[in-house]
């Protein structure tokens, strides 16, 4: 039995003034799903 690999990178270094280019890229090349990391200390 096999799983599927899933590509998901994380947005921590992205551009935030410009998420919505940044993401487009991400669905473009292929991400099946977006990482976001949540830091709180």
């Amino acid at each position: 039995m096999f799983s599927t690999v899933r590509i998901a990178p994380s947005i921590l270094s992205a551009n935030f003034m410009d998420m919505e280019r940044d993401i487009r890229m991400l669905e473009e090349a292929g991400a099946d799903i977006i990482h976001v990391d949540v830091m709180d200390g």
